[in-house]
């Protein structure tokens, strides 16, 4: 199951721009421009506690509303935790698209601007600033 779990993981966070994984504290993690927006957590080791889990970067107002309103899905995280992050439980069925959804999420927290206007599918004009791409226009 973990194999899968983690299969899955590394398709939804390696589709969003730039993105790419590389083990931090024996997991792995998934990074933006230098910066880590989610590490897996296996039920194996002390980082899981008996459960596969995905970390996810979060604020703190989100980590409170989502482990206060669904502590079945997900928790806080020890070490990160107190940073904000949340986990989400991997191992009973996950809604996949609630998943990515959060991924996205704490992508956005450390993505560069450019990557979350590509994200979004706009054009970054030479100052720097975001223009819409027509839907005609777009892949």
């Amino acid at each position: 199951m973990a194999g899968q779990a983690l299969d899955q993981l590394r398709a939804l966070s390696l589709a969003l721009p730039e993105a790419f994984e590389k083990r931090s504290h024996g997991e792995p993690t998934f990074w933006v421009h230098k910066r880590m927006f989610a590490t897996f957590a296996s039920a194996r080791n002390h980082h899981g506690a008996g459960r596969d889990a995905v970390w996810c970067k979060a604020a703190h107002m989100t980590q409170e509303m989502v482990v206060s309103r669904w502590p079945d899905r997900y928790f806080v995280p020890p070490y990160v935790g107190v940073s904000g992050w949340f986990g989400i439980y991997l191992d009973r069925r996950p809604n996949w698209r609630e998943v990515a959804d959060r991924l996205e999420g704490s992508y956005r927290l450390v993505a560069p601007r450019r990557l979350l206007a590509a994200l979004d599918g706009e054009a970054t004009t030479t100052h720097g600033h975001a223009a819409r791409v027509p839907a005609s226009r777009r892949g």
